[in-house]
């Protein structure tokens, strides 16, 4: 059983990496899906934009390209392609309307991402309608997530350091190293669990929702676990949205410093933008460049906690004999990190500044929609008692209290190299 566990694991992580280069090579050279539109104010754009003709052919192509992905993936693995086609329209549709609640000018401007209403919804259904058990096994939510962490790394430029400069690297290695040690270590000292722990500390310390999804991937997480730390950063990120922007005026901050503060403590990158924009045009420049900086060091960190994980959780008998060979950590490595690293690579090295600019909106809306159908996925399996009722409220404390210590040493860094 177990040997059948792993061949299904390492199969599922190549297959996800092939998918992912698949619609990377499609983008590049077959075929760039458009994006739809989802903004909307009212009723008129409702109908003029979103429900217009051409949107909605957009959207029924972008159902065809993604049921024909993932029916492929499903094939790979060994799932039933019956049921996944069974299933696939109806998670597809619900991520639509979550796509659609997002779009809304008044939700787009208090920053409550597509993912936190595709799980809403799937908590919603899944614990209110008895869903038979061929459902649940054909929701392909490892898949979803993993193929939208390859997509990721296509956004990962590594020319992004040069544009942060020194100062701003150097803010973003300080505030990662110092943050996620920091919430490492108070998690143990709560006695968090190893799972949560490695979540919290990445999504607090490097960028938030992706960081907190890569690191689950990294270490094989329950996708239960991942629901509770990316709620507790979506929620979060709105009131240091509003409220630190408020704070840098009140107490007169330079436009400098106020920017690196923002870019270096809220975790996404939506909340940075719409804070910086609040400060002024300087605010927003540094605070998206330190963001930029943080993001480039997610791959680096995804890697490292692979390794780590795969290092020190490894059960075997081998290892409970002496410590893992690198044959045992390779067989445990998730692939799918490798695929991320060699996106990011492809795009920051073999292609030239125009073809990236030419294919980043369709596959940021690909990436996007991935995680979004993964998190409707994660809601339709989960019971909602056990997203809380499992869990203490010591995660959510080690979350604000390490959220609290970033603040605070992000501003003094920002002031120290930022400050003229």
């Amino acid at each position: 059983m177990s040997a059948k566990t792993k061949q299904f694991t390492l199969q599922e992580d190549w297959t996800v990496v092939l998918l992912g280069f698949l619609i990377i090579g499609i983008s590049l050279f077959i075929f760039l899906p458009s994006v739809p539109v989802f903004k909307w104010s009212g009723i008129g754009d409702l109908q003029t934009d979103v429900f217009e003709s051409g949107n909605l052919q957009i959207i029924l192509l972008q159902f065809i390209y993604f049921i024909s992905i993932g029916a492929i993936g499903a094939f790979l693995i060994g799932k039933s392609i019956k049921n996944f086609l069974a299933v696939f329209p109806v998670v597809y549709l619900l991520t639509l309307i979550s796509l659609l609640i997002a779009g809304n000018t008044f939700i787009k401007g208090i920053n409550l991402e597509a993912v936190i209403f595709s799980l809403i919804i799937g908590l919603a259904i899944g614990n209110f309608f008895k869903l038979p058990e061929w459902f649940r096994t054909a929701l392909s939510t490892e898949v979803f997530v993993k193929i939208g962490l390859v997509l990721l790394g296509t956004s990962i430029i590594f020319s992004d350091i040069l544009k942060a400069g020194s100062y701003g690297l150097f803010q973003a290695l300080v505030v990662v190293l110092s943050v996620w040690y920091f919430a490492f270590w108070l998690c143990k000292k709560l006695k968090v669990d190893e799972e949560l722990t490695m979540m919290i500390s990445s999504a607090v310390s490097i960028c938030g929702v992706s960081a907190a999804i890569a690191t689950s991937g990294a270490i094989k997480g329950d996708s239960k676990k991942l629901s509770y730390v990316i709620s507790m950063v979506l929620v979060t990120a709105v009131p240091m949205m509003i409220f630190m922007p408020m704070i840098a005026r009140y107490f007169n901050f330079p436009e400098e410093v106020t920017g690196a503060w923002l870019g270096g403590s809220i975790d996404t990158s939506g909340a940075v933008v719409a804070s910086g924009s609040l400060v002024g045009e300087t605010a927003l420049k540094i605070s998206t460049i330190v963001k930029f900086s943080q993001n480039v060091l997610l791959g680096l960190a995804a890697f490292a906690i692979s390794v780590y994980w795969t290092y020190t959780n490894n059960t075997s008998a081998e290892a409970a004999a002496s410590k893992p060979t690198l044959g045992i950590i390779w067989e445990r490595f998730p692939k799918f990190v490798i695929g991320f690293i060699a996106a990011s690579l492809v795009f920051s090295f073999l292609l030239t500044p125009e073809i990236r600019d030419n294919v980043k909106d369709s596959l940021k809306n690909l990436q996007g929609l991935w995680f979004a159908l993964a998190f409707t996925s994660i809601g339709l399996e989960t019971n909602f008692k056990d997203l809380f009722s499992n869990t203490s409220k010591k995660p959510l404390y080690a979350f604000l209290i390490a959220q609290l210590f970033n603040v605070i040493l992000t501003l003094l860094i920002a002031f120290l190299l930022f400050s003229k």
